[in-house]
């Protein structure tokens, strides 16, 4: 079963969340080191790959339409 990039791209989203919320407790527990330089950058290549799926899934769908 194939799975849809609207789905693809919040699952992406709410990865990006989750490192986020990491990160921020990293930091606020530990300061900035190299776990939350890599939970950062984790969360801005999921919530980048996100935003990336959803604009196709619509750009995807407007040319179906046509």
């Amino acid at each position: 079963m194939r799975r849809s990039p609207l789905f693809s791209g919040l699952i992406y989203f709410l990865l990006g969340a989750l490192f986020t919320y990491f990160a921020i407790t990293e930091v606020q527990t530990n300061g900035w080191g190299f776990f939350s330089y890599l939970l950062v950058i984790l969360a801005t290549f999921d919530i980048g790959s996100g935003l990336k799926m959803i604009t196709f899934h619509f750009k995807f769908r407007d040319q179906l339409k046509k």
